[in-house]
Protein backbone atom coordinates (compact mmCIF):
# COMPACT_ATOMS: atom_id res chain seq x y z
CA UNK A 1 0.00 0.00 0.00
CA UNK A 2 1.44 3.38 -1.00
CA UNK A 3 1.32 6.22 1.57
CA UNK A 4 -1.50 8.01 -0.29
CA UNK A 5 -3.70 5.01 -1.02
CA UNK A 6 -7.12 5.51 0.62
CA UNK A 7 -7.99 2.69 2.98
CA UNK A 8 -11.15 0.83 2.07
CA UNK A 9 -12.81 -1.93 4.07
CA UNK A 10 -15.68 -4.39 3.59
CA UNK A 11 -17.74 -2.35 6.06
CA UNK A 12 -20.30 0.41 5.45
CA UNK A 13 -22.50 2.97 7.20
CA UNK A 14 -24.81 0.13 8.21
CA UNK A 15 -22.10 -1.97 9.86
CA UNK A 16 -22.13 -2.29 13.64
CA UNK A 17 -19.24 -2.13 16.08
CA UNK A 18 -19.63 -5.84 16.84
CA UNK A 19 -19.41 -6.73 13.14
CA UNK A 20 -16.30 -4.59 12.64
CA UNK A 21 -14.42 -6.24 15.51
CA UNK A 22 -15.60 -9.77 14.80
CA UNK A 23 -12.63 -12.14 14.61
CA UNK A 24 -10.21 -9.71 16.25
CA UNK A 25 -8.74 -10.85 19.57
CA UNK A 26 -7.91 -8.04 22.01
CA UNK A 27 -7.02 -10.30 24.93
CA UNK A 28 -4.24 -8.68 26.94
CA UNK A 29 -4.89 -5.23 25.43
CA UNK A 30 -5.79 -2.30 27.65
CA UNK A 31 -8.19 0.37 26.46
CA UNK A 32 -9.47 3.72 27.71
CA UNK A 33 -12.74 5.13 26.34
CA UNK A 34 -13.58 8.69 27.39
CA UNK A 35 -17.29 9.33 27.70
CA UNK A 36 -17.75 5.58 27.89
CA UNK A 37 -21.01 5.74 29.86
CA UNK A 38 -23.22 7.36 27.22
CA UNK A 39 -24.02 7.38 23.52
CA UNK A 40 -21.63 5.67 21.15
CA UNK A 41 -19.06 5.48 23.96
CA UNK A 42 -21.05 2.66 25.53
CA UNK A 43 -21.15 0.61 22.34
CA UNK A 44 -17.51 1.36 21.56
CA UNK A 45 -16.53 0.04 24.98
CA UNK A 46 -18.88 -2.94 24.66
CA UNK A 47 -17.40 -4.03 21.33
CA UNK A 48 -13.82 -3.71 22.57
CA UNK A 49 -14.65 -5.59 25.78
CA UNK A 50 -16.44 -8.21 23.71
CA UNK A 51 -13.18 -8.79 21.83
CA UNK A 52 -11.39 -9.45 25.13
CA UNK A 53 -9.82 -6.09 25.98
CA UNK A 54 -9.57 -4.72 29.49
CA UNK A 55 -11.59 -1.52 29.17
CA UNK A 56 -11.55 1.53 31.43
CA UNK A 57 -14.53 3.87 31.14
CA UNK A 58 -13.25 7.39 31.83
CA UNK A 59 -16.37 9.30 32.82
CA UNK A 60 -17.65 12.36 34.67
CA UNK A 61 -20.61 10.50 36.19
CA UNK A 62 -19.23 7.58 38.18
CA UNK A 63 -22.68 6.20 38.99
CA UNK A 64 -23.58 6.02 35.30
CA UNK A 65 -20.16 4.55 34.63
CA UNK A 66 -20.66 1.77 37.17
CA UNK A 67 -24.07 0.92 35.70
CA UNK A 68 -22.58 0.81 32.21
CA UNK A 69 -19.65 -1.32 33.33
CA UNK A 70 -22.00 -3.84 34.91
CA UNK A 71 -24.11 -3.94 31.76
CA UNK A 72 -21.08 -4.45 29.51
CA UNK A 73 -19.69 -7.17 31.78
CA UNK A 74 -23.05 -8.92 31.75
CA UNK A 75 -23.50 -8.78 27.97
CA UNK A 76 -19.92 -9.69 27.03
CA UNK A 77 -18.89 -11.98 29.89
CA UNK A 78 -15.77 -9.82 30.27
CA UNK A 79 -15.29 -8.77 33.89
CA UNK A 80 -12.35 -6.48 33.04
CA UNK A 81 -14.48 -3.36 32.67
CA UNK A 82 -13.31 -0.63 35.03
CA UNK A 83 -14.51 2.90 35.78
CA UNK A 84 -12.40 5.97 36.56
CA UNK A 85 -13.36 9.62 37.05
CA UNK A 86 -12.44 12.08 34.30
CA UNK A 87 -13.71 15.60 33.61
CA UNK A 88 -11.98 16.79 30.44
CA UNK A 89 -12.83 20.43 31.14
CA UNK A 90 -10.92 20.23 34.43
CA UNK A 91 -7.18 19.97 33.93
CA UNK A 92 -6.70 18.81 37.53
CA UNK A 93 -9.04 15.89 36.80
CA UNK A 94 -7.08 15.01 33.67
CA UNK A 95 -3.81 15.16 35.60
CA UNK A 96 -5.27 12.92 38.31
CA UNK A 97 -6.37 10.31 35.76
CA UNK A 98 -2.93 10.32 34.15
CA UNK A 99 -1.18 10.03 37.51
CA UNK A 100 -3.36 7.06 38.43
CA UNK A 101 -2.64 5.08 35.27
CA UNK A 102 -0.08 2.31 35.58
CA UNK A 103 1.36 0.11 32.87
CA UNK A 104 0.91 0.15 29.11
CA UNK A 105 -2.09 1.52 27.22
CA UNK A 106 -2.82 -0.03 23.84
CA UNK A 107 -5.85 1.95 22.69
CA UNK A 108 -7.05 5.42 23.74
CA UNK A 109 -10.46 6.39 22.36
CA UNK A 110 -10.99 10.14 22.71
CA UNK A 111 -14.76 9.88 22.45
CA UNK A 112 -16.29 12.30 24.96
CA UNK A 113 -17.47 15.71 23.87
CA UNK A 114 -19.85 18.63 24.13
CA UNK A 115 -21.80 19.93 21.11
CA UNK A 116 -23.15 23.39 20.24
CA UNK A 117 -23.40 24.54 23.83
CA UNK A 118 -24.17 28.08 24.97
CA UNK A 119 -21.08 30.14 25.70
CA UNK A 120 -19.36 28.72 28.76
CA UNK A 121 -15.81 29.16 29.94
CA UNK A 122 -13.42 27.19 32.12
CA UNK A 123 -11.70 28.91 35.06
CA UNK A 124 -8.79 29.59 32.67
CA UNK A 125 -11.13 31.52 30.36
CA UNK A 126 -11.07 28.83 27.69
CA UNK A 127 -14.19 28.34 25.56
CA UNK A 128 -15.81 25.17 26.85
CA UNK A 129 -16.17 23.17 23.63
CA UNK A 130 -12.52 23.70 22.65
CA UNK A 131 -11.43 23.08 26.23
CA UNK A 132 -13.34 19.80 26.48
CA UNK A 133 -13.22 18.38 22.98
CA UNK A 134 -9.61 19.30 22.20
CA UNK A 135 -7.54 20.56 25.14
CA UNK A 136 -8.82 17.94 27.59
CA UNK A 137 -8.10 15.11 25.19
CA UNK A 138 -4.77 16.68 24.20
CA UNK A 139 -3.67 16.79 27.84
CA UNK A 140 -4.89 13.24 28.37
CA UNK A 141 -3.10 11.79 25.35
CA UNK A 142 0.16 13.64 25.93
CA UNK A 143 0.02 12.74 29.62
CA UNK A 144 -0.41 9.07 28.71
CA UNK A 145 2.29 9.15 26.04
CA UNK A 146 4.64 6.98 28.08
CA UNK A 147 1.94 4.34 28.60
CA UNK A 148 1.09 4.39 24.88
CA UNK A 149 4.75 4.08 23.91
CA UNK A 150 5.18 1.16 26.31
CA UNK A 151 2.38 -0.75 24.60
CA UNK A 152 4.08 -1.07 21.21
CA UNK A 153 1.80 -0.27 18.27
CA UNK A 154 -0.64 1.80 20.32
CA UNK A 155 -3.50 3.66 18.68
CA UNK A 156 -5.19 6.91 19.61
CA UNK A 157 -8.71 7.31 18.20
CA UNK A 158 -9.92 10.89 17.75
CA UNK A 159 -13.71 11.15 17.39
CA UNK A 160 -14.35 14.18 15.21
CA UNK A 161 -17.44 15.18 13.21
CA UNK A 162 -18.57 16.35 9.78
CA UNK A 163 -19.16 19.64 11.63
CA UNK A 164 -15.43 20.25 11.24
CA UNK A 165 -16.44 21.70 7.86
CA UNK A 166 -18.00 24.63 9.72
CA UNK A 167 -14.70 26.11 10.86
CA UNK A 168 -10.94 25.70 10.78
CA UNK A 169 -9.08 26.45 13.99
CA UNK A 170 -9.18 30.25 14.17
CA UNK A 171 -5.79 30.78 15.76
CA UNK A 172 -6.26 34.55 16.08
CA UNK A 173 -9.25 34.10 18.41
CA UNK A 174 -9.68 30.48 19.46
CA UNK A 175 -11.67 31.28 22.59
CA UNK A 176 -14.08 33.85 21.12
CA UNK A 177 -12.64 36.70 23.11
CA UNK A 178 -13.11 39.22 20.28
CA UNK A 179 -15.49 37.64 17.77
CA UNK A 180 -19.15 36.95 18.47
CA UNK A 181 -19.72 33.49 19.91
CA UNK A 182 -21.59 31.05 17.67
CA UNK A 183 -22.17 27.54 19.10
CA UNK A 184 -21.72 25.64 15.83
CA UNK A 185 -18.60 27.52 14.80
CA UNK A 186 -17.09 26.73 18.20
CA UNK A 187 -18.05 23.08 17.85
CA UNK A 188 -16.70 22.91 14.30
CA UNK A 189 -13.40 24.45 15.35
CA UNK A 190 -13.00 21.89 18.14
CA UNK A 191 -13.75 19.03 15.75
CA UNK A 192 -11.17 20.31 13.26
CA UNK A 193 -8.74 20.35 16.17
CA UNK A 194 -9.48 16.66 16.76
CA UNK A 195 -8.36 15.83 13.21
CA UNK A 196 -5.28 18.06 13.39
CA UNK A 197 -4.29 16.33 16.62
CA UNK A 198 -4.31 12.97 14.84
CA UNK A 199 -2.10 14.36 12.08
CA UNK A 200 0.53 15.81 14.41
CA UNK A 201 0.43 13.04 17.03
CA UNK A 202 1.19 10.51 14.30
CA UNK A 203 4.10 12.62 13.04
CA UNK A 204 5.56 13.18 16.49
CA UNK A 205 5.01 9.73 17.90
CA UNK A 206 5.64 7.43 14.94
CA UNK A 207 9.03 6.39 16.34
CA UNK A 208 7.21 5.26 19.50
CA UNK A 209 4.95 3.01 17.42
CA UNK A 210 1.93 5.24 18.18
CA UNK A 211 -0.54 6.18 15.45
CA UNK A 212 -3.65 8.33 15.60
CA UNK A 213 -6.58 8.63 13.24
CA UNK A 214 -9.74 10.73 13.32
CA UNK A 215 -13.28 9.84 12.34
CA UNK A 216 -16.84 10.97 11.83
CA UNK A 217 -19.18 8.50 13.58
CA UNK A 218 -22.34 9.59 11.76
CA UNK A 219 -25.58 11.10 13.01
CA UNK A 220 -26.70 9.32 16.17
CA UNK A 221 -29.34 10.54 18.58
CA UNK A 222 -27.53 10.72 21.93
CA UNK A 223 -27.13 12.99 24.91
CA UNK A 224 -24.44 14.82 22.94
CA UNK A 225 -27.26 16.82 21.36
CA UNK A 226 -28.70 18.04 24.66
CA UNK A 227 -28.07 21.67 23.68
CA UNK A 228 -29.60 21.27 20.21
CA UNK A 229 -33.35 21.75 19.66
CA UNK A 230 -35.48 19.21 17.82
CA UNK A 231 -36.17 21.86 15.16
CA UNK A 232 -32.44 22.43 14.61
CA UNK A 233 -31.76 18.70 14.39
CA UNK A 234 -34.46 18.24 11.77
CA UNK A 235 -33.19 21.25 9.83
CA UNK A 236 -29.69 19.77 9.78
CA UNK A 237 -31.03 16.40 8.66
CA UNK A 238 -33.05 18.00 5.85
CA UNK A 239 -30.01 19.99 4.72
CA UNK A 240 -27.93 16.83 4.60
CA UNK A 241 -30.55 15.05 2.49
CA UNK A 242 -30.88 18.05 0.14
CA UNK A 243 -27.13 18.14 -0.27
CA UNK A 244 -27.12 14.58 -1.55
CA UNK A 245 -25.36 13.19 1.47
CA UNK A 246 -28.30 10.88 2.05
CA UNK A 247 -27.41 10.47 5.68
CA UNK A 248 -29.78 8.61 7.95
CA UNK A 249 -29.71 8.46 11.71
CA UNK A 250 -27.51 5.60 12.84
CA UNK A 251 -28.09 3.37 15.82
CA UNK A 252 -25.48 3.70 18.59
CA UNK A 253 -24.12 0.31 17.53
CA UNK A 254 -23.65 1.61 13.98
CA UNK A 255 -22.32 4.95 15.23
CA UNK A 256 -19.59 3.18 17.20
CA UNK A 257 -18.46 1.08 14.25
CA UNK A 258 -16.00 3.54 12.72
CA UNK A 259 -14.40 4.22 16.11
CA UNK A 260 -13.93 0.50 16.67
CA UNK A 261 -12.61 -0.01 13.14
CA UNK A 262 -10.02 2.75 13.62
CA UNK A 263 -9.08 1.27 17.00
CA UNK A 264 -8.67 -2.34 15.87
CA UNK A 265 -8.53 -3.01 12.12
CA UNK A 266 -5.35 -4.73 10.90
CA UNK A 267 -5.71 -2.58 7.75
CA UNK A 268 -4.60 0.41 9.83
CA UNK A 269 -1.45 -1.11 11.31
CA UNK A 270 1.17 1.65 11.19
CA UNK A 271 -1.27 4.04 9.50
CA UNK A 272 -2.07 7.42 11.06
CA UNK A 273 -3.05 11.00 10.40
CA UNK A 274 -6.15 10.08 8.39
CA UNK A 275 -9.89 10.71 8.65
CA UNK A 276 -12.57 8.02 8.34
CA UNK A 277 -16.35 7.95 7.95
CA UNK A 278 -18.76 5.06 7.47
CA UNK A 279 -15.90 2.62 8.17
CA UNK A 280 -13.74 3.81 5.26
CA UNK A 281 -11.19 6.55 4.73
CA UNK A 282 -12.86 9.75 3.58
CA UNK A 283 -11.87 11.75 0.53
CA UNK A 284 -10.97 15.42 0.71
CA UNK A 285 -14.05 17.47 -0.04
CA UNK A 286 -15.10 20.93 -1.13
CA UNK A 287 -15.68 23.59 1.49
CA UNK A 288 -19.50 23.35 1.50
CA UNK A 289 -19.58 19.56 1.66
CA UNK A 290 -21.36 17.52 4.30
CA UNK A 291 -19.18 14.46 3.83
CA UNK A 292 -15.48 13.88 3.39
CA UNK A 293 -12.71 15.81 5.08
CA UNK A 294 -11.75 19.45 4.67
CA UNK A 295 -8.19 20.03 3.46
CA UNK A 296 -7.51 22.42 6.34
CA UNK A 297 -8.20 19.62 8.85
CA UNK A 298 -5.31 17.59 7.42
CA UNK A 299 -2.91 20.51 6.97
CA UNK A 300 0.40 19.55 8.61
CA UNK A 301 1.39 23.17 9.26
CA UNK A 302 -1.87 23.89 11.07
CA UNK A 303 -1.48 20.63 12.98
CA UNK A 304 2.01 21.57 14.16
CA UNK A 305 0.84 25.06 15.10
CA UNK A 306 -2.11 23.71 17.06
CA UNK A 307 0.18 21.39 19.02
CA UNK A 308 2.45 24.28 19.98
CA UNK A 309 -0.49 26.52 20.91
CA UNK A 310 -2.06 23.73 22.98
CA UNK A 311 1.14 23.13 24.93
CA UNK A 312 1.39 26.87 25.60
CA UNK A 313 -2.21 27.08 26.83
CA UNK A 314 -1.79 24.11 29.15
CA UNK A 315 1.47 25.42 30.59
CA UNK A 316 0.29 29.00 31.14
Amino acid sequence: MTPNTPITTPFTAESTAAEVVDGIDLTGRRVVVTGGASGIGVETARALAGAGAAVTLAVRNLEAGERTAEDIAATTGNKQVLVAPLDLADQASVASFVAGWEGPLHILVNNAGVMASPLMRTPQGWEMQFATNHLGHFALATGLHGALAAAGGARVVSVSSSAHHRSPVVFDDIHFERREYEPWLAYGQSKTANVLFAVEATRRWADDGITSNALMPGGIRTNLQRYVSEEELERLRAAAAAGGAGRKWKTPEQGAATSVLVATSPLLDGIGGRYFEDCNEAEQSRLDALTGVAAYALDPEAAARLWTVSVEMLSA
